[in-house]
């Protein structure tokens, strides 16, 4: 299935009842990938797109150079029944020259920095690296604020996708940012971990003795029933760079320097 087929099958896919529930903008188009998946050797993996690649901070729909996605209203339609092959490859290249465009870069970028010492990188003419997510629909509401049973429902509505791209792809590294996007992954992936504790990314607390840091590795065979027909490398941290409290620049940096030393030591 090549990637016009994924998406045109992400699009009826929404309007299944399970999908409405679960919260999803349902006048949002799917994400199947920031940058080329399929030009990739390194994807950063996260949990869902956030809903701020289509609203501002007042909820209104980007606009005009701000827009980063299609939505109905951007490419005229009353509802995705009505998409035709055109429409596809619109959103398509969307999602391929993503950040070709306004990139959200307040959160990309912290990303970026981990494997940029590997050679690797989201930007530039010649980019090799891109981000996925494990359910490629946007939701009104964080994952975090979702119910269980929103959750387990997006990720077997769509966990298949993420392993229909990779399947595809020639991604050998695919870095897990936070402990929810590895939880996750186990619900639908065949893959197994090696969980590490790092003294020096413990996040320091006043009145506690700090949050423990963990550096994973595994290999990623299957997902949601997909064979990807080959193993890829997982490296993942159990904190989350952009949202868990008291991430100092130390800790920072010591995940960098992980995440770049582990990446090319798979590329070698």
């Amino acid at each position: 299935m090549d990637a016009k087929n994924i998406l045109s099958d992400l699009l009826r896919r929404l309007g299944r009842p399970s999908l409405e529930e679960a919260s999803v903008i349902q006048w949002a188009a799917p994400v199947i990938s920031f940058g080329d998946v399929f030009s990739s050797r390194v994807a950063t993996l996260g949990l869902n797109p956030s809903n701020r690649e289509f609203v501002n901070a007042e909820g209104q729909e980007l606009i005009g150079s701000d827009r980063r996605f299609h939505t109905l209203t951007s490419l005229g339609l009353d509802s995705w029944s009505q998409v035709e092959d055109c429409h596809l490859d619109l959103i398509l290249e969307s999602c391929r020259g993503y950040f070709h465009g306004n990139p959200y870069d307040s959160w990309f970028q912290a990303l970026e920095r981990l494997f940029v010492d590997a050679g690797a990188s989201y930007y530039g003419m010649f980019a090799d690296a891109c981000h996925l997510d494990l359910v490629p629909y946007a939701t009104t509401t964080k994952w975090g604020a979702l119910s269980t049973s929103q959750r387990s429902s997006l990720l077997s509505e769509s966990g298949d996708v993420l392993g229909l791209l990779l399947r595809q792809s020639e991604v050998e590294v695919i870095v897990l940012n936070g402990q929810s996007v590895i939880e996750n992954l186990k619900v639908i992936a065949e893959c197994s971990f090696r969980k590490v504790p790092v003294q020096d990314w413990m996040l320091p607390r006043k009145n506690s003795r700090g949050v423990e840091g963990f550096a994973y590795t595994g290999k990623l065979r299957r997902i949601s029933g997909i064979d990807l027909g080959r193993e890829v490398s997982l490296l993942g941290y159990n904190h989350n760079l952009q949202s868990s409290f008291g991430v100092t620049s130390q800790v920072r940096q010591g995940i960098q320097k992980w995440i770049s030393n582990s990446a090319m030591e798979v590329f070698c």
